[in-house]
């Protein structure tokens, strides 16, 4: 280990740049998680697009393997790519955040989002175009 300062600038560099793209996965396992339950205990229109969104929005690559009318077969493939990609974002928020000598992870975080409400702007604009595109059969 480098003789950094404990608790010092370049420690808490290497600490959201080691931890950051990982910390990343949480948001999207707990809007994942909302998604599931959502899906496995409501019968509703509600539950439904509740669902689905959250789903989406966890799981962004869902919607690129065809969900939801594609065969749940393909859903592995989505939320695998899925995972890389928030993998990513969290590297680029660490990256990004770590450009400041004195970083934080309040840092890291206003760059995360920065980066989620990016995708799910898009995720948001696919699933509208979606439903246009199909009328009603969506939710």
């Amino acid at each position: 280990m480098p003789n950094y300062v404990i608790e010092g600038p370049r420690w808490f560099r290497a600490r959201i740049r080691g931890q950051g793209p990982f910390l990343a996965l949480i948001v999207p396992a707990v809007l994942g998680a909302i998604a599931l339950i959502a899906l496995n205990l409501g019968d509703s229109t509600a539950s439904g697009l509740l669902g689905l969104v959250l789903g989406v929005f966890a799981a962004p690559a869902l919607l690129a393997v065809g969900a939801p009318f594609s065969s749940a077969t393909l859903y592995p493939i989505g939320i695998a790519i899925s995972v890389v990609l928030w993998l990513l974002v969290g590297y680029l928020a660490a990256r990004r955040a770590t450009r400041n000598p004195m970083a934080s992870w309040a840092d890291f975080w206003r760059n995360y989002w920065w980066l989620a409400v990016g995708i799910w702007v898009g995720a948001t604009a696919a699933l509208l175009i979606a439903r246009y595109a199909l009328g009603e059969a969506l939710v």
